[in-house]
C-alpha cells in the first residue's frame, strides 16, 4: 500500500470545508462512531452537525435512542417542557444501559448549544430517537397522550397492552416466554392498538386544541414503536440477524417518518455498524442489513454516510450487558486492519472522502478488518468481538481518523470509572 498517495488526499479536522463541500445538498447526513464510549467521535460529530444546522438548513437530529427519551429533550431544545437544564432533560437516559451512551459531557454541551441555537433561529431544530428498546416507556406514553384526547381509547390501549402486565418491565423475560410457547403473544394486541391510532388520526390529531399536532405524531410513533419491539424481542431468541434486520428497519422506517412529517433535512447519529453500508462489509455476507444500506437505497445522491475510527487511548465501556461503566484502554489497531493503515498515514489526525474515487479510495479499496466497540469492550478477545472484514471505501463516503482517542465523561461516575485529567467538556452545556 503507497500511503503517499492517500496523504495526498488528507484534510486536517480543523477544517471540514471538503466534507461540507461532498455533502452538498445531501438532505440525509448519517455520522458514526467506532465506539459508544469515545469523546472524540462525540466532540467532532457535534462540530460537524452544528455547521449542517448553521450553514446548510439541517432542521432534525436523529439518534440512536429510545423515542421517548429523545423526545423529552427534544420538547426541551424547543423550550417545550419544564426541565430547567440540559442535564435534567436528559435524565430520561438514567434508567436504561448504557446511561452514558448519552448522558455524557459531550452530549450535555450540545444540548445546550441546540436549546440556545433554537432560542434565536426562526426555524428551530428537533432531536429525536431512532431505537425500539423502550417497549414499556413507550406503551406508557401512548396511554398518557390518549387520556388528553380520547378516554374511552386509552381505556381500550390499556385492555390490550395489559397483554404485557405479568412481565413487569422485562422485555427480555416477555421474549423468552413467547419464543418458547410459555406466554401467549400480544401480537394481535400491539397492531390492533396502532391500527386504530391510524384510523382515528385526524380525529385525534385535531380533537383538542391545547394539545399540539406534533404530540399526535409523537404518540403514534410510540405505538407503532410497541409493535415493532414485541416482534424485536421475540425474534431475539430465534437468531441473531432477524433481530439485528428489525431493529435496524424500525431505525429507518423512524427516519422517513421524520423526513415524511417534518419535511426537514436529518443528521443521523449512530455506530459505524448501523451506519456504514452493510452490502460492503462482512454484516451483509451474513444476510444482515443496516441503516446506511436502507438510506442509500431510498435516498440515494441524497444522502451521505460518514465514520469514525481510531487506533488506541481509552474508551467508557462495560464487561457485559447492565454492568457499571470502566475506562478502558484500547489496543493499537490489528496489524493490516483498517485502524493500523490508517494509524500508518501522518499526520494523526484527519479525514478522507470517496465519493469521487481516487488515490485514497483505491489505495483503500481490499477488505480488510475493521474495529466496532459498542457497549462493551473485550480485549482479551478483541479479534472475535470486535472486528469484522470491510470495503471501507465503499462502505463510507469520508472516514475520519483521530490516532489517539481518550474515552468519554459519564455525568454520572462510578467506582469502576475514575479518571486524573479534568475533562475539557465537562460541564460547559448545563
Amino acid at each position: 500500500m503507497n500511503t503517499k498517495r492517500i496523504q495526498e488526499e488528507m484534510h486536517p479536522l480543523n477544517d471540514y470545508g471538503a466534507l461540507l463541500e461532498m455533502i452538498g445538498e445531501a438532505s440525509v447526513v448519517c455520522i458514526g462512531e467506532a465506539s459508544h464510549g469515545t469523546h472524540e467521535f462525540y466532540r467532532e460529530r457535534a462540530k460537524i452537525t452544528k455547521r449542517l444546522i448553521d450553514e446548510k438548513g439541517f432542521s432534525v437530529v436523529a439518534v440512536e435512542a429510545d423515542w421517548p427519551d429523545a423526545y423529552r429533550v427534544n420538547r426541551y431544545v424547543r423550550a417545550m417542557s419544564d426541565d430547567e437544564d440540559a442535564a435534567e432533560a436528559l435524565d430520561g437516559f438514567k434508567s436504561r444501559f448504557p446511561t452514558w451512551m448519552w448522558r455524557n459531557a459531550d452530549v450535555l454541551d450540545f444540548v445546550g448549544w441546540l436549546r440556545e441555537w433554537n432560542d434565536r433561529a426562526a426555524e428551530k431544530t428537533g432531536f429525536y430517537g431512532l431505537d425500539l428498546y423502550s417497549l414499556f416507556s413507550s406503551i406508557e406514553a401512548v396511554i398518557r397522550y390518549l387520556e388528553q384526547v380520547d378516554p374511552e381509547g386509552a381505556a381500550r390501549a390499556r385492555r390490550r397492552y395489559a397483554c404485557f402486565d405479568h412481565f413487569g418491565d422485562e422485555a427480555q423475560s416477555y421474549g423468552y416466554a413467547t419464543a418458547f410457547g410459555i406466554a401467549k403473544p400480544c401480537q394481535d394486541e400491539v397492531v390492533n392498538q396502532l391500527t386504530e391510532l391510524r384510523r382515528k388520526a385526524a380525529e385525534l390529531a385535531n380533537r383538542d386544541g391545547h394539545i399540539p399536532p406534533d404530540e399526535f405524531f409523537y404518540a403514534e410513533q410510540n405505538a407503532r414503536l410497541v409493535r415493532n419491539a414485541e416482534e424485536y424481542y421475540r425474534s431475539m431468541f430465534g437468531g441473531r440477524v432477524s433481530s439485528w434486520n428489525l431493529r435496524d428497519r424500525h431505525m429507518a422506517e423512524t427516519l422517513d417518518a421524520l423526513v415524511g412529517h417534518l419535511k426537514g433535512k436529518v443528521v443521523v447519529w449512530a455506530h459505524n455498524s448501523h451506519l456504514g453500508d452493510a452490502r460492503f462489509t462482512e454484516m451483509g455476507a451474513q444476510g444482515e442489513l443496516n441503516v446506511g444500506q436502507l438510506v442509500r437505497e431510498r435516498y440515494g445522491d441524497q444522502s451521505v454516510l460518514i465514520g469514525f475510527s481510531t487506533y488506541s487511548g481509552s474508551v467508557t465501556a462495560a464487561d457485559d450487558w447492565d454492568q457499571p461503566a470502566q475506562r478502558k484502554q484500547v489496543r493499537p489497531g490489528l496489524r493490516g486492519s483498517y485502524e493500523d493503515v490508517l494509524h500508518e498515514v501522518s499526520p494523526s489526525n484527519y479525514y478522507l472522502t470517496f465519493r469521487a474515487g481516487g488515490a485514497a479510495a483505491d489505495e483503500l479499496s481490499e477488505p480488510r478488518l475493521q474495529r466496532s466497540i459498542c457497549v462493551i469492550y473485550l480485549p482479551d478477545t478483541e479479534r472475535q468481538s470486535h472486528y469484522f472484514h470491510a470495503q471501507l471505501p465503499r462502505q463510507f463516503d469520508a472516514m475520519i481518523h483521530m490516532d489517539e482517542t481518550r474515552a468519554v465523561e459519564p455525568l454520572e461516575r462510578t467506582p469502576t470509572w475514575h479518571t486524573g485529567d479534568v475533562p475539557e467538556t465537562f460541564p460547559s452545556g448545563v
